[in-house]
């Protein structure tokens, strides 16, 4: 599958397919999520989907956008096209498949699983055109798997922070303000964890000799913005948090990252 301009060509197409149904599926499911959520008392989440679907529905349809770019480049021949056909596919995965985590804990459909499946497509079949090698793909993979949960971390302490906040009149200064407070400072550090992956991803595939200084950046966001709310909530629900994959996955990668082995595997000289 090297170099087959005509399979790239065809997988931007699923792409752009994929953008238009980010857009699609995101507007038509948007206001029934968050009402869904609404009338079960689950206000914070309601409030929590208004934002992170409108990010995920931008970047899912800047995904297409790329995807368009991309089947030209193919068409074209160019050389750079499988390369951004893998950038695209990494954002419509995510694009596709955070919104499912909501709509199916309201009991609704989850329509963006095309979104999702058409770029886990799209991505091998990027990988495969570049001929990456097989270690590669298998530790970007795993690093793919890192960046989605990191990002799923970064969207909890949006609601964790609207369900532990103080108004102002009622205002008592206890061990929970201070964990409102790590929650908005969380959840950005979550997000950059997220993107730091995703572009670990990208330079790994290109053997960038900076690629092992961003894993490690991203997986010191993931660990820093992860363990301590995973942990709290663990004593929160008294059994295991759903927030700690994120960060033990980083740990794990982390770990590997600093083996000469694959030092050797990723990186070469720019």
């Amino acid at each position: 599958m090297k170099n087959n301009n005509a399979l790239g060509a065809f997988l931007a197409f699923l792409g752009i397919v994929a953008g238009i149904l980010s857009l699609y599926f995101l507007a038509d499911t948007y206001n029934t999520v968050i009402h869904t959520h609404f009338a079960a008392g689950q206000w914070e989440e309601s409030n929590t989907v208004r934002i992170v679907y409108a990010v995920l529905g931008w970047l899912g349809i800047a995904a297409g956008g790329i995807s368009a770019a991309v089947l030209w480049g193919f068409l074209r021949k160019q050389s750079w096209a499988w390369f951004w056909g893998t950038v695209a596919a990494t954002i419509l995965l995510l694009a596709g498949f955070f919104p499912m985590i909501p709509a199916a804990d309201s009991g609704l459909p989850t329509p963006t699983l095309w979104v999702f499946l058409l770029g886990a497509i799209m991505w091998f079949g990027m990988l495969l055109i570049g001929d990456v090698n097989k270690k590669v793909i298998g530790l970007t993979f795993t690093a793919g798997l890192a960046y989605v949960l990191t990002f799923i971390d970064g969207v909890a302490p949006i609601s964790k922070f609207q369900s532990t906040f103080q108004a102002p009149e009622t205002f008592v200064q206890n061990s929970d303000t201070f964990w409102n407070g790590l929650y908005i400072m969380s959840q950005q550090v979550n997000w950059w964890g997220a993107a730091g992956w995703a572009i670990f991803i990208f330079a790994a595939i290109k053997q960038k000799s900076w690629a092992v200084p961003v894993g490690i950046f991203a997986a010191t966001m993931s660990i820093i913005g992860g363990y301590p709310m995973g942990i709290h909530n663990v004593f929160e629900v008294n059994r295991f948090s759903m927030f700690l994959p994120a960060p033990i996955l980083s740990t794990i990668l982390l770990v590997i990252l600093c083996l000469p082995n694959t030092q050797k595997l990723i990186t070469k000289q720019d």
